[in-house]
């Protein structure tokens, strides 16, 4: 699995928005976070940040409000967005062989196993990202390595 740097990126605001976001209760809400705030507090481009906000919107992971006083807000509580939900919304199948989801990867002759290994390491990878939450990070409980 290659991490992007708009798979990092996006994990990077979402968690942002959750810390800035949280109200204490576990539930979304609180204060808004503005993207240039975003961009300034991560270090991300701006400009590159705002197609990554679009993207997370359009997922469902972020709602936006407009206006002098709008931002960002999650749309669920950190404790119900999975890391494997930011690394879709922003990237697709989080393994992909040739460009392709592992799913359709095909293979004939002395090669067929390898389509075996590849969706593996696919539901490796989603048994880590899928059990990790942005509520999980928040307060370091990160998988072990």
């Amino acid at each position: 699995m290659y991490i992007s740097a708009r798979a990092d990126y996006a994990l990077r605001a979402m968690l942002a928005v959750a810390d800035a976001g949280s109200t204490g209760d576990g539930d979304p809400g609180g204060e808004l976070v503005k993207a240039a705030s975003l961009a300034e507090r991560q270090d991300i481009p701006l400009s590159f940040l705002q197609g990554i906000l679009l993207d997370l919107r359009r997922a469902g992971l972020l709602h936006s409000h407009r206006g002098t006083e709008g931002g960002y807000a999650l749309t669920r509580p950190p404790g119900e967005i999975s890391v494997g939900d930011v690394l879709r919304a922003v990237g697709g199948a989080l393994t992909s062989v040739r460009g392709m989801p592992a799913d359709r990867a095909g293979y004939h002759g002395v090669a067929t196993g390898l389509r075996d290994v590849w969706l593996a390491v696919d539901g490796a990878i989603a048994l880590v990202v899928d059990r990790t939450t942005l509520a999980d990070l928040l307060a370091d409980r990160a998988p072990a390595p």
